[in-house]
């Protein structure tokens, strides 16, 4: 009688093996086709040509100002990296928030804070273009499960950080 259990315990072994094995690779082939391109997170425009940068600042804060968004910060890195005897193209990060829209995503789910507050970057590629670049909130607000009343607030701060970025991309003064 003890043979047959004996005879299980290899067929068991090989099964758990088996099991196990499949389950890393499917688990590795599902978390690679999950991940995704940074470009694809990103919404980026290019100055006009007729427009410099500072331009593109001035309009950036003028487009917020009437839409009742705050510049709550100005980070010029460029300057930063010149400091420390770095070279690079000029790069400016503008900081903006509508602090009540932005309290009542924090109040549904403290995680938004991750997303705050909304960044413009102003970038100087290596062959002088400039750039606006931010994150691409139309791809992150679908997956946020808010309710109604915060999705429509969610898409105004999409529909304004794009307005300010193409004020600033346009030189709209």
């Amino acid at each position: 009688m003890r043979s047959k259990p004996l005879l299980k315990l290899p067929f068991l072994t090989f099964f758990l093996a088996f099991f196990l094995a499949s389950f890393f690779a499917l688990t590795s082939i599902t978390a690679s086709a999950q991940t995704i391109s940074i470009s694809d997170t990103v919404l980026k425009m290019p100055l006009a040509e007729d427009v410099s940068m500072d331009d593109a600042v001035d309009s950036m804060k003028l487009r917020a100002n009437a839409l009742n968004f705050k510049l709550v910060a100005e980070l010029p890195l460029s300057k930063e990296l010149e400091a420390m005897d770095i070279e690079s193209g000029r790069i400016g990060i503008y900081q903006f928030c509508d602090a009540r829209i932005a309290n009542e995503m924090l109040q549904f789910n403290p995680d938004f804070a991750a997303y705050l507050p909304c960044r413009i970057a102003l970038i100087e590629d290596t062959e002088g273009k400039a750039w606006l670049v931010t994150l691409d909130l139309g791809k992150i607000i679908p997956g946020a499960n808010l309710p109604p009343e915060l999705m429509e607030k969610a898409e105004l701060v999409r529909d304004n950080i794009e307005s300010i970025m193409t004020a600033g991309a346009n030189g709209d003064l």
